[in-house]
């Protein structure tokens, strides 16, 4: 007796678009300043201390770069000291940025999907892939989410083979 078997890839038949946002990662670096360097004892940034060593630093090597001001310090620090290395950074930093490397991802993930064309979603089934080797900030599935919710005709989440429903355009 022979068997004959056919395998069909019901995957590639399914009408499935899917889309990995790890496409859109930049490869951005970015240098960061902490000013938690900048406080007395770790605790509090004093004033006449902090203006001195603004004054007097080098900013030079931040020329051309992404630089993200934070503070990783468990501390208060007051608004005027972020603008005050806003303004001694503006004529060298390439982009400023304030608050975490997560911070950081966002925008860039939040620039790269305010550049893509949604118009080859429209009307599609769309998974949009959830696993991989590249971290995708939770922002960026969010804000892809409620763009593309106006645009699919329903959206998914997962792998084309093993997918969670999102959304379904009624017709």
């Amino acid at each position: 007796m022979e068997i004959q078997e056919n395998i069909i890839n019901k995957v590639a038949n399914s009408g499935l678009l899917s889309f990995d946002l790890a496409t859109l990662k930049s490869n951005a670096t970015i240098s960061i300043y902490d000013i938690k360097d900048n406080l007395f004892q770790g605790l509090i940034l004093r004033e006449k201390d902090f203006r001195d060593f603004v004054k007097e630093k080098d900013w030079s090597s931040y020329q051309g770069k992404n630089v993200l001001i934070t503070c990783s310090a468990d501390a208060i620090i007051p608004t005027w000291a972020y603008m005050l290395l806003a303004n001694k950074l503006e004529p060298f930093a390439n982009e400023l940025f304030f608050g975490d490397e997560g911070t950081f991802e966002d925008i860039l993930f939040e620039r790269a999907l305010a550049k893509l064309d949604l118009e080859r979603f429209r009307d599609q089934r769309v998974v949009v892939k959830g696993c991989g080797d590249v971290k995708i900030p939770t922002s960026a599935f969010v804000n892809f989410t409620y763009k593309l919710s106006k645009v699919a005709k329903s959206i998914m989440y997962g792998e084309p083979c093993s997918t969670v429903p999102i959304f379904k355009r009624k017709t």
